[in-house]
């Protein structure tokens, strides 16, 4: 984890800048993410874990402008570009550290994280699942913005080769390209997604949802009833 925590806090300031160039269809996946974040209550207590920036978390209150947010990570160079970027606001709270491991810090109507849980061990993805369903309110619902493995070693390649050409013409920086593509190849573990979504059932959670699907760019959605 700490190669991790230092390869972001070495690119924090242009993460949000970076990734209309890396992640297609950037605008429909999140806004996938957005819709699917469904609560009853309209003021949730939103956690974002992996929140980074915060890129997450700012889209979603949008739609729900009276929550109170609780923004998880590793590093603490992203969670000061978070804390610029809800400069201000009130009802935020910051925790810095390993999220697999901290403690939440409460119970929640919303658990959302982007891009983040596929670094873990499937192990721990799996440990994960189980302490998100414990800190949801009845109701709650948890919103995971990821990637996925392919079925099988040859969908994957596909995957993989579909991402490929999408970076290829990317204007970013030879060495800002350089680190995207060492982070992709050396902290990614991606899961299949039906591994993924039984592990969920498991765990307890129903109306359990695929809500968009690009290759192995994927929201999915579960309940705690």
């Amino acid at each position: 984890m700490e190669q991790i925590k230092k390869a972001f806090d070495e690119i924090a300031s242009r993460y949000d800048a970076q990734r209309r160039w890396i992640i297609p269809e950037m605008d429909d996946y999140y806004s996938a993410a957005v819709w699917a974040a469904e609560c009853t209550n309209s003021r949730p207590a939103i956690l974002d874990i992996g929140a980074g920036t915060g890129l997450l978390s700012a889209l979603i209150i949008r739609k729900y402008p009276d929550a109170s947010l609780t923004l998880v990570d590793l590093s603490e160079s992203m969670l000061g570009m978070a804390k610029e970027r809800f400069a201000g606001r009130k009802e935020v709270q910051y925790i810095t550290g390993d999220y697999s491991s901290v403690d939440f810090a409460g119970r929640y109507d919303l658990i959302c994280s982007a891009l983040s849980i596929h670094h873990l061990e499937q192990d721990d993805k799996r440990r994960l699942y189980k302490k998100i369903f414990d800190a949801l309110h009845p109701g709650g619902i948890f919103v995971n913005a990821d990637q996925v493995l392919g079925e099988t070693p040859a969908i994957n390649r596909r995957y993989m080769a579909y991402w490929d050409e999408f970076l290829e013409p990317c204007p970013l920086p030879p060495e800002d390209k350089k680190q995207v593509l060492y982070r992709r190849d050396t902290f990614d573990r991606n899961e299949k997604l039906p591994v993924q979504l039984a592990w969920m059932q498991d765990c307890g959670f129903t109306s359990i949802d695929v809500v968009y699907k690009n290759r192995q760019f994927v929201v999915f959605t579960g309940r705690r009833e």
